[in-house]
């Protein structure tokens, strides 16, 4: 099947926060039932969601970092705090996202999304 027009942006986006050798090793696993999840996430996620006027990728990943805490999803915050960097997050911006998010997460939550990011800071050399 030939790519969209926002498939192929998404795809640019994609690679740009995530790193192209994520997002091509994805691409390369993906069979038939999985290629399906991963033309829809590029394409309207990366394609629709990120290339949208209004917020910037730095504001994105902020946003990302808190909805993934809402919802308890750490091995998306792993994958999203490496494109936070990417997109220039500080570790320090990072911390206080998450302990926003914690707040109104709640703590289990918001253990969870510390002990994500903190294996990709420190794994990243971001922490000592």
């Amino acid at each position: 099947m030939a790519e969209s027009e926002m498939f192929n942006k998404g795809l640019a986006v994609r690679r740009d926060v995530l790193g192209t050798e994520y997002v091509d090793g994805s691409l390369a696993k993906a069979d038939d039932f999985m290629m399906a999840f991963q033309r829809i996430t590029t394409e309207w996620c990366w394609g629709y969601a990120w290339t949208r006027d209004g917020l910037n990728r730095r504001e994105r990943s902020m946003l990302n970092l808190a909805m993934l805490t809402a919802l308890n999803r750490p091995a998306e915050i792993k994958l999203h705090v490496k494109g936070a960097i990417t997109n220039g997050l500080s570790v320090d911006e990072i911390k206080e996202i998450l302990l926003h998010a914690t707040v109104y997460c709640g703590i289990p939550a918001g253990l969870d999304a510390f002990k994500a990011a903190h294996e990709v800071l420190k794994a990243e050399g971001k922490l000592s």
